[in-house]
């Protein structure tokens, strides 16, 4: 006798379409319970991982700013006092005071748009965001590959 053949009579075919008759309606809601939360596991360390790798650039980018901060803050304080000491020299104490400020002005707006930009490349969540728009496709038996829109 053959592997092939079986002693019950039915083709392979037929053994497993018999087979899923025979599987109960508990049986497969408790595959589709299982998938849902392995897909649902997937997408939230998805997300982890993404928050990390944009919580690192969030990072350096405010210790940047911080930084910066804290030099600006250091040079305004000495640079200030020797510039407005040397410019009291040459004219009045006041004038002096506000030329001093004014290129400390001009050294903030600076540093401040430098800060911004850097914030401005954080990303956000975009591969997450993508495959849970294509979740309820999926679940309806379409699914579409990522990064690209249905038709």
């Amino acid at each position: 006798m053959r592997t092939s053949e079986r002693t019950d009579g039915f083709s392979p075919q037929q053994s497993v379409d018999m087979e899923t008759q025979s599987s109960s309606i508990g049986q497969l809601l408790s595959e589709i319970s299982e998938d849902m939360s392995t897909l649902m596991r997937q997408e939230l360390d998805l997300a982890k991982a993404e928050l990390r790798q944009e919580a690192s650039k969030a990072g350096k980018a405010a210790g940047m700013l911080g930084g910066a901060a804290f030099a600006g803050y250091m040079v305004l304080l000495f640079l200030s006092l020797a510039l407005w000491w040397g410019l009291s020299n040459s004219m009045d104490q006041g004038w002096a005071a506000l030329i001093v400020a004014a290129i400390w002005v001009i050294i903030g707006a600076v540093l401040y748009a430098l800060g911004r930009s850097r914030m401005r490349e954080l990303r956000g969540l975009p591969q997450t965001a993508a495959t849970v728009k294509e979740m309820p496709n999926t679940l309806k038996g379409h699914p579409t590959p990522a990064g690209r829109k249905q038709t």
